[in-house]
Parts: C-alpha cells; sequence; structure tokens
C-alpha cells in the first residue's frame, strides 16, 4: 500500500458523504476501471458491516453521526483541510518460492518472484473531521503523540505484534502530510452546520466577504 500525496486545494467544501442508513461517514474508493462507489470504515479494520452503504451527502442525512477520522471518536468537533490525499492498494496474486527453501522454513521461505494486480484507489480528500483530543495534537503538531493516540483507540487485532510497527508506518505517511499541508484554521462542526463553520485564524483571515466571519459551507457545493 503507497501514500500518494495528490494537488493541494485552496477550497475547503468538499462534500463528505454518509450512509442514510447508519448515518456515519462513508469513504470513496475507485476501482481500476475507474468507477468510484463507497465504503463503510469499518471495512477497512476488516469488520464485515450488516448491510451495504447508501451514499448521500451529509446535509441531506438526518442528525449524521460524525466520527473522528484520527481516533473514531463519535465526537467530532473540528475539520482540518489539507493535501488531497490517495492510497493505493496492490494484491499480490502469485509468489514464487524455492521448494528446499519452502521444507526448511515454510511460510518464511525467501520470495524469488511475486506477481500484483492493482486493487482500489482510497481517496481520502482534504478534509479530516478531530474530537478534541486529536484535535489538540493537530494544533501542537504532534505527529507521534497523534499516532499513538489513534493506535491505542484501534481493536487489537490490528496493532497485535509485528502489525502494530506496519500501521505506525503508514500512518506516519499519512498524518505527516496532513500536518505539512494544513489550511490555516479549522472549521467547526455544529447541528446547524455539519459540514462546518470555516473559522480562519486572526492573522490570515480570508473569508469570502472580507469581514473575518465563518463561511457557512453547508450553502456550498
Amino acid at each position: 500500500m503507497t501514500l500518494t500525496p495528490a494537488r493541494t486545494s485552496s477550497t475547503h467544501d468538499e462534500m463528505p458523504f454518509h450512509c442514510c442508513t447508519c448515518r456515519r461517514a462513508l469513504h470513496r474508493r475507485q476501482t481500476p476501471n475507474g468507477v468510484v462507489t463507497f465504503e463503510h470504515p469499518n471495512e477497512l479494520r476488516r469488520d464485515a458491516p450488516d448491510h451495504e452503504p447508501r451514499p448521500a451527502p451529509v446535509t441531506e442525512v438526518p442528525d449524521p453521526i460524525i466520527e473522528c477520522d484520527f481516533c473514531s471518536s463519535p465526537e467530532a468537533r473540528w475539520v482540518y483541510v489539507c493535501a488531497d490525499q490517495e492510497t493505493k492498494t496492490t494484491y499480490v496474486t502469485r509468489r514464487t518460492v524455492d521448494v528446499a527453501d519452502y521444507q526448511r522454513r515454510h511460510d518464511a521461505a525467501r520470495t524469488h518472484a511475486v506477481e500484483t494486480e492493482q486493487g482500489p484507489l482510497r481517496i481520502w480528500g482534504e478534509r479530516w473531521s478531530a474530537c478534541d483530543g486529536c484535535a489538540a495534537l493537530i494544533e501542537g503538531r504532534d505527529l507521534y503523540g497523534l499516532i499513538a493516540r489513534v493506535t491505542d483507540a484501534m481493536p487489537s487485532k490490528l496493532t497485535r505484534g509485528k502489525k502494530l510497527m506496519t500501521v505506525r508506518g503508514l500512518l506516519h505517511g499519512n498524518y505527516s502530510t496532513v500536518l505539512k499541508t494544513l489550511r490555516p484554521g479549522r472549521g467547526r462542526i455544529t447541528a446547524e452546520y455539519p459540514l462546518m463553520a470555516w473559522e480562519e485564524t486572526p492573522d490570515r483571515a480570508d473569508t469570502s466577504d472580507g469581514t473575518g466571519r465563518p463561511i457557512d459551507q453547508r450553502s456550498k457545493g
């Protein structure tokens, strides 16, 4: 799995989609032939959902459940905007090893050749929702503190043994891009504005009307 930072956009009104059944956020993914579909976040944690995604813009879902995109807390309060990110996925379809080596080392046998095929492209977008705890680490640019908080909140089956090192490496690449490309300011999530009301930093006010008032993102898109 290779992280590929994509374009950096000056906008922060990318429309998130939620499931009409469970009211939770959905992730976009693009098949190798270019078809965009949706999946529940728990599918990435290898949990099988009990229903198919029914995507709709978050503004059209009554009382949406907005979870933290970092630790999965159900109490996301903020939205940060950074460079768009995508993750390319590949699957190993064939692995060639020496018979004698396999007999001696079994699953630890050295691989001579690997064949792969392209899997779905996961599109993370520019918006990252955060709870108060994760937001504090983002504000402090505490990359390793954020990684530790997220891995501590993960199911043990994803972080057990050597898996923890792999997960930390993936999060490091992903969150490094988030922190390096953050847009000044952040959005506040409220019941009235589920998309967020943007709050510019005082010294970098960049609102549409020049007054310094928060931008109502719900009217965009």
